[in-house]
């Protein structure tokens, strides 16, 4: 009955005091076999979204308690643009691949009571000079991340080679999505957890990727990856609600 315990049992408040998203965009045929049944990929001009997203949290607690007893940690979260399968209703959301956190506390609790995919990692944040950088030393080098933003200077043009055409497009995969999803084979069930966002308003910012070991793994081998985009925002309370089971038509 463990898997029960992983449905985001309780809602959640944080504040991010930096986020930053960098979007991805792939073949969708290389990243439909990463979903699970009842998902399927959130596309454009055929191309499937994998957004790598780096968050500076402070303050995460049980949405019941005090701020006093919140959490202060970096996260970063590897999730793929989708949608759940509800026929002429579909429902747009995140599909999270791995996550990656500072705190071993936070990789501990979320492990347990979400399906997020936590590891423990070594983290370098820095702002200087009207510039971000991160850095992520992963246990198994399998998400080694370092990446520099240029937050002074926006809103920055969009990544030579985007497939975007135009901003109202490029918004639509900025990120986050209202909800995460995963896959309960325990129920044949999706997890649907709903985030609350408040003045969301991410502008977009020039970034020089150093490394990403994510994409030296398969399937992403196969290709590129294109920078589609990448967005910035800072200061800003969330709220995830309590998740909810979606089960699906049995087969």
């Amino acid at each position: 009955m463990l898997h029960i315990f992983k449905r985001h049992p309780f809602p959640v408040r944080a504040f991010f005091r930096h986020s930053l998203v960098l979007t991805y965009a792939f073949p969708q045929e290389l990243l439909q076999p990463l979903l699970p049944p009842g998902l399927i990929l959130d596309t454009y001009k055929n191309f499937g979204f994998l957004a790598i997203a780096m968050v500076q949290t402070s303050c995460l607690r049980p949405a019941f308690m005090p701020e006093i007893v919140g959490q202060d940690f970096f996260l970063s979260g590897y999730r793929i643009f989708t949608r759940l399968d509800n026929g002429s209703n579909s429902i747009r959301g995140l599909r999270i691949l791995r996550s990656d956190t500072d705190n071993s506390f936070m990789a501990l609790s979320g492990n347990l009571l979400t399906h997020y995919k936590y590891q423990h990692s070594a983290v370098l944040f820095r702002e200087d000079g009207g510039e971000l950088h991160v850095e992520i030393t992963t246990p198994d080098n399998a998400a080694d991340l370092e990446v520099t933003a240029d937050i002074s200077h926006k809103p920055a043009a969009l990544p030579t080679g985007t497939p975007f055409e135009n901003e109202k497009d490029v918004r639509k995969f900025a990120g986050p999505l209202p909800y995460t999803f995963d896959y309960e084979k325990q129920t044949n069930s999706i997890i649907m957890v709903r985030g609350v966002r408040e003045d969301w308003n991410p502008e977009p910012v020039r970034v020089s990727v150093k490394k990403c070991s994510f994409f030296k793994q398969a399937p992403f081998t196969q290709v590129t990856p294109i920078l589609a985009n990448a967005f910035h925002l800072q200061n800003v309370p969330y709220r995830w609600d309590r998740g909810e089971r979606r089960p699906l038509q049995p087969k």
